[in-house]
């Protein structure tokens, strides 16, 4: 792959641009400068900056015209479109990640939760270069295209529900009793502390998950019960 032929990606986007640099920084992470020095661009957060209200302004004016639903609804279903995890997913299936310009560090660590947030930022700024390059109207259309898509499966799966909600609703639904929580292990220093956390129904272990923070680890370990129990 090279990285100076932008043409493929752009086919990958469907967008054509008119300065292809526009677009090849959306890709640069802020690390990627601290060992490049004398790289031509600057990073990508601007563009993210800008790319964010384009995203958020397209899912509101789509959800206000083809909804009818109060407002508390609407912004659930928006958070929902446009957090960090959909945004992450929605950029690792444009497979457009060797496209990214990072450190050595961060080009090594792809599993990590931080790759998960440049992912997402990267999004943005695709979005940001989109509408700085070629207008409101085209990245209206990516937008509608790439995260409108995802809305669907959303609400039938009440993603929009955080996952301790939705795994309380489903347990008092078919059990008829409240799930608990309980930290299995902690480890790490203070500032880096990786949780571990048990959700159970009644004595029941259900499921696990981690994080680090304990509501994190919650979070995680309801969303794995939800998939063991089939709720």
């Amino acid at each position: 792959m090279n990285k100076e032929d932008l043409g493929d990606l752009e086919q990958t986007l469907g967008v054509k641009f008119k300065n292809t640099d526009t677009l090849r920084q959306a890709f640069v992470h802020r690390s990627y400068l601290n060992e490049h020095t004398d790289f031509p661009l600057g990073h990508n957060e601007r563009l993210e900056f800008l790319g964010d209200a384009v995203l958020e302004l397209v899912v509101t004016e789509n959800l206000y015209a083809n909804y009818e639903n109060p407002e508390g609804e609407l912004t659930n279903w928006r958070a929902s479109l446009v957090n960090a995890e959909m945004l992450s997913k929605l950029c690792n299936e444009l497979d457009v990640e060797e496209y990214l310009y990072l450190s050595k560090g961060e080009a090594k660590d792809k599993a990590s939760k931080a790759r998960k947030y440049i992912l997402a930022n990267t999004f943005e700024a695709i979005i940001g270069a989109i509408y700085l390059d070629c207008g409101w109207d085209v990245a209206k259309v990516f937008i509608e295209k790439h995260v409108m898509k995802e809305l669907p499966y959303i609400l039938e799966h009440r993603l929009f529900i955080d996952p301790k909600s939705r795994f309380q609703e489903a347990a008092q639904e078919h059990v008829g009793t409240t799930p608990s929580y309980k930290v299995l292990s902690e480890i790490g220093p203070d500032h880096e502390k990786e949780f571990e956390v048990g959700v159970f129904i009644s004595k029941e272990h259900i499921a696990t998950g981690k994080g680090t923070s304990k509501h994190e680890a919650q979070v995680a370990a309801a969303d794995e019960a939800i998939k063991l129990k089939g709720w």
